[in-house]
């Protein structure tokens, strides 16, 4: 098999070249991200319960939610959390390699079974139930110079309204997610005095509100009529003006008069919680995370954020400015930059090394052609295993540039070595050569194999981690092997010259590297 790859050497060429273009087509395919996707799926329920505290929340909402959803298909856990302020967070975790989309469908359909065990509150709040993401791969927001003019309120509903459906709208983006709920809500202040002088409860006051404040469908007259015209009857709908709140009718008194809502509430225009407040510097903020789909480029989607938050700039109110807070970004241009770098220095000392110690540039052409062939090409397999260009494969790829360039190196020394001491054709030469060092380079690589493939199977969160950065560096291993058995001897019989007749005369024709040879060639 050897001889055939010596005598025809275009047969190895055309391997390494189609290898070549698979990785190139794959590295452009291939999804980038700052890490590899470690946490397992999971699956969020909320729910509201308006005026009640903690314990009331833990009886009553997450209870049913908790017996309802616990045992759902390939659950590992839940934790469950109710606070003072009416929320309850049940978090259900499943094993890695679910299908996140499933988990959420399957614990909705949980979730539905205990409707009818909850208050009618929660139920009319709403219950939600999303999949969590996990790669967050920027976190921005708002802020404001004037807090008094563009206060927290302002700049997240600017940020809903204006900002975050643009950003949604960027292919690869699975969630933009704002931390707080400052929406703005019509709130009414209660006046716990006025209303027990007036023997009212705070439900009475609730449910007026509901009568007066609902949305209807009024009909139309005349329809079906030997008129020439139908009217469509219009219903003003819900309020949304401070006084029509205050002028609702709570209660009829016994002279005739009405008790409205602001003899016993004082109504405000403002937020829907007040749980949390956000500052940066001092400035108020409104920030949201950015999260990418699975398989998705982070590179292409960041790159395109920036774009948009450019434009934003020019749109944005006087005193309000985009901040970015968190940038994967930067980490993932600096990990590429550190491989282009790497594999550039790496050229350039092999490059020197070579000519300096075989004085031959043909020679450097061997490993600068065989090392970008095992590099590239190792795209192409992590493609084909499902990974993804991330800190760990690059660092991986890092440190395979200085392996893969010894394979290569070696050939061509022990090709040079064999023609200027025996004398012996190109061909001659590689094939004697190779049968000297091909047990070598074989047993050195399945010694590097051996250390890094079994920690490649290791299971959990951790194991993804190490799979995929011993597999990068394995596949780029075996690849440099094959190469320093098939490519690099077919190129030294194509590029090497007979160096008969050249090797006696090297020391005279060249005084200074004679003597350099002579020391490296003494033996103590």
């Amino acid at each position: 098999m050897l001889k055939q790859f010596i005598e025809r050497p275009v047969l190895s060429t055309v391997i390494s070249i189609i290898l070549l273009l698979l990785g190139a087509l794959s590295l452009f395919n291939l999804p980038i991200a700052l890490f590899p996707d470690i946490a397992p799926p999971s699956v969020q329920v909320t729910a509201f319960y308006p005026g009640a505290n903690a314990e009331v929340v833990a009886r009553s909402v997450a209870t049913p939610i908790e017996e309802a959803v616990n045992g759902v298909e390939n659950m590992t856990y839940m934790t469950s959390n109710s606070s003072n302020d009416g929320t309850m967070t049940l978090s259900v975790f499943f094993k890695q390699g679910s299908d996140p989309d499933n988990a959420a469908v399957n614990v909705q359909n949980r979730v539905s079974k205990a409707m009818s065990q909850l208050p009618q509150e929660v139920v009319q709040a709403g219950i939600s139930t999303q999949k969590v993401q996990n790669s967050m791969i920027m976190f921005m927001g708002l802020t404001s110079d004037d807090p008094k003019q563009y206060d927290e309120l302002f700049l997240q509903n600017y940020l809903k309204i204006n900002i975050i459906p643009q950003i949604q709208r960027i292919p690869g983006v699975a969630q933009a997610q704002v931390f707080g709920t400052r929406d703005y809500s019509m709130r009414l202040w209660l006046k716990p005095d006025r209303l027990a002088a007036n023997g009212l409860s705070p439900q009475e006051v609730l449910n007026a509100v509901k009568d007066h404040n609902l949305e209807a469908a009024p009909g139309r007259l005349g329809q079906g009529s030997k008129e020439t015209y139908e009217y469509i009857l219009k219903y003003k709908g819900k309020l949304n003006k401070n006084e029509d709140y205050e002028n609702i009718a709570i209660k009829a008194n016994s002279d005739g008069s009405f008790l409205r809502l602001k003899d016993v509430a004082r109504v405000e225009f403002g937020s829907y919680t007040y749980t949390a407040a956000n500052r940066v510097d001092g400035k108020p903020v409104s920030g949201f995370a950015i999260m990418q789909t699975a398989g998705s480029n982070a590179n292409e989607i960041l790159t395109e954020i920036e774009k948009q938050v450019d434009q934003f700039k020019t749109t944005l109110p006087k005193g309000v400015e985009p901040i970015i807070m968190y940038n994967s970004k930067d980490f993932l241009d600096a990990s590429i930059h550190q491989v282009v770098e790497t594999l550039v220095i790496a050229f350039i000392l092999v490059f020197i090394v070579v000519y300096i110690f075989l004085q031959d540039f043909r020679s450097t052409l061997i490993p600068a052609i065989a090392v970008p062939v095992a590099i590239i090409g190792t795209f192409f397999f992590l493609q084909l295993f499902g990974f993804s260009i991330n800190m760990l494969t690059l660092f991986a790829l890092v440190l395979a540039i200085g392996i893969v360039v010894d394979d290569a190196i070696v050939v061509v020394e022990a090709v040079h070595s064999k023609m200027e001491h025996t004398g012996m054709p190109v061909e001659h030469a590689t094939m004697s050569s190779m049968s000297e060092i091909s047990g070598a380079i074989i047993s050195i690589t399945l010694v590097m194999c051996a250390v890094f493939i079994p920690v490649g199977f290791m299971q959990g969160p951790a194991g993804v981690f190490y799979r995929q950065f011993a597999f990068t560096l394995a596949i780029a291993i075996m690849i440099s092997a094959i190469n320093a058995l098939t490519l690099s001897p077919a190129l030294c019989a194509m590029f090497l010259n007979d160096p008969q007749g050249e090797h006696g005369e090297h020391g005279k024709k060249n005084w200074f590297w004679g003597k350099i040879f002579q020391c490296f060639q003494c033996k103590f």
